[in-house]
């Protein structure tokens, strides 16, 4: 805790922090892209609107274009937004923007998968590739343990529900991550585990947490805020917890480890650290496990919940995805990843819960490795790079009705299924996200699953909202649900 007297000192550093952080002022350049008047010091940090970040960022596109600078501290930022800059960015000149930048609040508590470069970086998603690969991930050969999964939450959890009121949130949340513990710690969580509930609440606090105004002001002036209180400590003490858990695991399996008989992501780990490369070690295992989380578990049980909501919003679809259902499944089998191509509108109705749920909205940023020129602009290397991701799932160039949730954006004439290059809800290039194979398959099954066995609807007199809470993921806010059987 601290006092006032030492809050004031700290805060009278101000102006020498700012001296000793200055970065270049690249808005002098020639065709830097042009942005907001920036104030002194603190930059375009209370520019935004926090709790919105991304409809900030996409406003001011409105004003200085595709292609804008802003200055979070002394840091400078370029935001790209709309498909075609995204795209042109990451994909046709990827390799000028394939590294991430070096973030105070990342940089002071992990580097895994996500955040690591060069050498590192390569080595650390090959290899994660190629072990989860071999565990089934994104293959045919996973689908039964999805399945059974959701057969567990079907006769464990909504099955008591029987038609009242519940909060979806943990329910599907459990459901999901359960599937990437069976890959990363080869075994599945009881529900009722204290300690896995309590992981995936910090994991949600997390991921609000880290784009907090106080995280953006750790990143602008991390010399000072280290040293004040606030959410960006807060967060420091959550990845600690996680990485709490996962040491437990991980101390588990060396015991048990034996190099004849790998069981899971951590024994090919551990096998992994015995060689010479010293680019593996325990504590990249830890913030790697924390990263495949994110991208196995995270964002796919929040587009459940998306789900969820849109269909009470809009029951005639459900109501059209049930039929298609009915008449391609029926009741007596469970759905197969072999049934997609013969369920276009379900299909279709599971993209645009993507589209409008916009999950990740700001994807995750990357850096310029070497001075570029796009769209008529110079952005000079060693500049963060914010791919504006929501810009592009409602750009008004790409989506007939951009802000209806609309399943024929993904269906042609025909009625058969059909996906615009402007879905990127991965993001794309070098650093699509790594979990997209197995999130593709995991919201297949289970939201097939979940409209063969239930109709959704809100409680008598309660009307969806579709309100949503702005984190690293954009996730709805808390609700409840009634989910009646279709078949007794």
């Amino acid at each position: 805790i601290i006092n006032t007297q030492k809050l004031l000192h700290i805060t009278s550093l101000f102006p020498l922090i700012y001296k000793l952080n200055v970065k270049r002022n690249l808005s002098h350049i020639l065709w830097f892209p042009p942005g907001p008047t920036a104030l002194p010091i603190v930059g375009n940090i209370f520019t935004l609107d926090h709790k919105r970040t991304h409809e900030s960022m996409t406003e001011l596109a409105g004003t200085y274009g595709d292609v804008y600078s802003l200055r979070m501290g002394q840091r400078w930022v370029v935001v790209l937004n709309g498909f075609e800059a995204v795209t042109q960015a990451l994909v046709t000149q990827g390799d000028s923007f394939s590294d991430r930048p070096s973030i105070p609040l990342h940089d002071d508590i992990f580097h895994g998968l996500v955040f690591s470069n060069g050498n590192t970086w390569k080595q650390q998603r090959r290899f994660a590739l190629s072990t989860l690969k071999y565990f089934g991930f994104g293959k045919k050969s996973l689908e039964p343990v999805i399945l059974e999964e959701f057969t567990y939450t079907f006769s464990s959890s909504l099955s008591q529900c029987a038609g009242k009121p519940f909060n979806p949130h943990l329910i599907v949340n459990n459901t999901v991550a359960n599937i990437i513990c069976l890959l990363v710690f080869g075994h599945r969580f009881e529900y009722s585990d204290e300690q896995f509930k309590k992981l995936m609440k910090l994991f949600e606090q997390g991921t609000q947490l880290e784009v907090s105004v106080s995280a953006q002001l750790y990143n602008a002036f991390p010399q000072l805020m280290r040293r004040l209180p606030g959410p960006h400590q807060k967060f420091k003490r959550v990845i600690e917890e996680l990485k709490d858990f996962i040491r437990t695991e991980v101390k588990d399996h060396k015991q048990k480890w034996d190099p004849s008989d790998l069981r899971d992501y951590i024994d090919y780990y551990l096998n992994e650290i015995q060689t010479d490369d010293s680019t593996f070690d325990e504590e990249c295992l830890f913030m790697s496990v924390l990263d495949l989380f994110g991208a196995g578990s995270e964002t796919t049980s929040t587009t459940l919940r998306w789900a969820f909501l849109y269909m009470v919003k809009y029951p005639e679809i459900q109501e059209r995805v049930q039929a298609e259902i009915d008449s391609v499944i029926g009741q007596s089998r469970p759905p197969s990843v072999d049934d997609r191509a013969d369920l276009p509108y379900t299909d279709a109705v599971i993209h645009e819960v993507q589209r409008m749920g916009n999950i990740v909205p700001l994807s995750l940023p990357h850096v310029t490795n070497r001075d570029v020129h796009l769209r008529g602009y110079t952005i000079p290397k060693g500049v963060t790079i914010i791919p504006n991701l929501t810009s592009v799932l409602f750009d008004k160039r790409e989506w007939k009705t951009p802000f209806t949730f609309n399943p024929g954006h993904f269906l042609n004439e025909e009625g058969k299924f059909v996906k615009p290059a402007a879905f990127i809800p991965f993001s794309a290039g070098k650093r699509l996200c790594l979990g997209e194979n197995l999130a593709r398959m995991e919201l297949f099954l289970f939201f097939t699953s979940f409209m063969q066995r239930f109709t959704f609807s809100m409680p008598p007199g309660v009307k969806p909202v579709l309100d949503y809470r702005f984190g690293v993921t954009l996730s709805p806010v808390h609700y409840e649900i009634c989910a009646k059987p279709r078949h007794e």
